[in-house]
């Protein structure tokens, strides 16, 4: 496998994680790719590392039983890539183009030993960040095994997400007091109003610089501290958000959703 990053170590952990998976699966394994940040260009040492595994057909019991044992073992590992993989195993018929309602796939969240059935790949973003800028870690083009997405198809599956995502959150209001969870709400939903504006999908980073300039100004001190504080996020997680962030974190999140509603 070629470079397919910058950090040497990281390649290496993509290798052991491609290899392996192409041993297990054998006749199943069509490819595997990098999506979100690797793939948007604005990954550094303190991404996360966001993959799919493309399968012909369903993982066997037995196949996912080995996937998993791969799994559990990564986050033991001493180069910290191992700790923050997060990515599904997808069949690829299903892979081609979202189907309601999302059918879970086999996904490891960020620094988790298990390997569970989940809907977080199964979107419009993760598929059209795969068509446009998928890195081929193995296996043919992405932009071959997916369709491409209509903008406004993006554009209103954000909305419905920023919807769901602050009633979410309101659930567990005590949560937003974490040092790394507030700067990460506001920057994910800058990146969710550039989205609705541009009909494509950007980094954090981007997202982030152009709400500083194009949002109302009375945010523009909240943004700048969630891009202030986006490095060293495993270092905060434990610790508190600073104090008077997170009343206007709840602010900007309210005047996200009002600014672009999703339809009924």
């Amino acid at each position: 496998m070629a470079a397919a990053t910058p950090f040497p170590e990281l390649n290496a952990i993509l290798a052991e994680l491609v290899d392996t998976a192409r041993a297990v699966l054998a006749g199943n394994f069509v490819g595997a790719y990098l999506q979100g940040s690797f793939a948007l260009g604005d990954a550094d040492e303190h991404s996360d590392v966001d993959f799919l595994v493309v399968t012909e057909d369903e993982v066997t019991p037995e196949q996912q039983d080995r996937l998993a044992t791969m799994h559990a073992a990564f986050p033991d590992r001493a180069v910290s890539w191992a700790q923050h993989l997060e990515g599904s195993y997808v069949p690829r018929r299903e892979l081609r183009r979202l189907v309601a309602p999302a059918r879970p796939w086999l996904y490891v969240d960020n620094g988790s030993r298990v390997l569970e059935r989940s809907v977080h790949d199964n979107d419009r973003v993760v598929r059209w960040v795969l068509h446009h800028h998928g890195v081929a870690l193995a296996g043919p083009p992405a932009d071959t095994l997916v369709d491409p997405v209509e903008p406004d198809d993006l554009r209103q599956e954000v909305r419905r997400t920023m919807r769901d995502w602050a009633q979410t959150l309101t659930a567990d209001e005590a949560g937003m007091d974490n040092a790394w969870r507030q700067p990460s709400v506001v920057l994910s939903y800058c990146r969710m109003l550039h989205t609705v504006e541009i009909g494509r999908v950007t980094s954090k980073l981007e997202a982030g610089r152009w709400a500083l300039t194009n949002l109302d100004p009375r945010w523009r001190p909240l943004i700048q501290h969630a891009l202030d504080h986006r490095p060293d996020p495993w270092l905060r997680v434990s610790l508190p958000a600073d104090a008077w962030t997170v009343p206007l974190t709840w602010e900007f999140m309210g005047a996200a959703v009002r600014s672009a509603p999703a339809a009924p």
